[in-house]
């Protein structure tokens, strides 16, 4: 018997999500992402007591929500050469790679541009068989925009073991990022949970309802327009150094979406976020010795910053 199309769900709305965006509803009840939601919408898949609403419509006690699901094919990992792309180490267990900026960690919906999975296919690589399939051996990942170290598993071992790694927080991920102004204090934690900001689609926000996430920083330059910082993360949240450094006025030079200012990233030459994952450091899955990796600055990073210095 062939697997149903798709999935139907009804729902009457409950007390609590009275007055509430039907995106909102919608993904509060499910557990799908706002996106998602939107998308199911715009597609006529949702069904607020027999009629079909906009996103932004509210809902109310005892409506009934029909919410058709369709089945989603996966994603495939396809072979797609990314010569930029270094392999900074590689062993039976794992590899670290060296992504270069426009480059997503695996395949996704909505994404068509070249991965890390795909590159790595590309050269004939072997990876864990672990995890979903369109992103076996990923342990952790970066921000298409955001470019430097990643580890991915080769072994099913290695998987389990650098997934726990990263549970447990006792990686060590060193990101430098080049933010606005001048943080006061110049050392100091942000400890502000994140989530899906209530308006846009693909951007996160400070939210008391959100997930637990803190950041330390440390200046380690600080110039007339712009301040370089370390930085070390405790949790991995969706751009948590970008919204924890916008929600302290110092969005990442580079980064409208988070606030930075269009100028100042045109002075720079800057055609993205000054944001680049400098080191990585854990214990290896099988031998338990400490191995660490240093990424050098990106030649667009590292001409903005020489551009920064030079205003002073």
């Amino acid at each position: 018997m062939s697997e149903p199309a798709h999935t139907v769900r009804v729902i009457p709305v409950p007390d609590g999500l009275d007055g509430e965006r039907i995106d909102v509803a919608v993904s509060r009840l499910l557990g799908l992402s706002r996106s998602r939601v939107a998308d199911l919408v715009a597609e006529g898949h949702v069904v607020l007591d027999g009629a079909v609403p906009a996103k932004s419509d509210r809902v109310w006690p005892g409506a009934l929500l029909e919410v058709t699901i369709p089945q989603v094919r996966p994603v495939e990992v396809t072979a797609v050469p990314v010569d930029d792309l270094q392999i900074m180490y590689d062993d039976d267990d794992f590899l670290v790679v060296d992504k270069p900026v426009g480059v997503a960690a695996h395949p996704g919906v909505g994404w068509t541009g070249p991965t890390v999975l795909g590159a790595l296919a590309a050269r004939g690589y072997r990876i864990s068989t672990s995890g979903a399939p369109e992103r076996q051996g990923i342990v952790h990942r970066l921000d298409v925009g955001t470019s430097g170290l990643m580890a991915v598993a080769k072994s099913e071992h290695a998987y389990s073991v650098m997934k726990q790694y990263f549970r447990d927080r006792v990686v060590d991920k060193t990101y430098h990022a080049l933010v606005q102004g001048h943080p006061d204090p110049h050392t100091g934690t942000i400890d502000a949970p994140i989530a899906r900001h209530p308006k846009h689609d693909f951007k996160f926000t400070v939210r008391a309802d959100g997930r637990p996430s803190v950041t330390h920083y440390d200046t380690l330059e600080a110039h007339r327009y712009a301040s370089l910082l370390t930085i070390k993360l405790e949790t991995g949240r969706t751009h948590q150094i970008r919204v924890h450094m916008s929600a302290l006025k110092h969005p990442c030079v580079g980064d409208p979406l988070y606030g930075a200012d269009p100028t100042l990233a045109r002075k720079v030459g800057l055609e993205r976020q000054w944001l680049h994952a400098v080191g990585l450091g854990f214990d290896h899955p099988r031998t338990g010795e400490p191995v660490t990796f240093i990424s050098p600055y990106p030649q667009d990073l590292q001409r903005a910053l020489d551009t920064i210095r030079g205003l002073n």
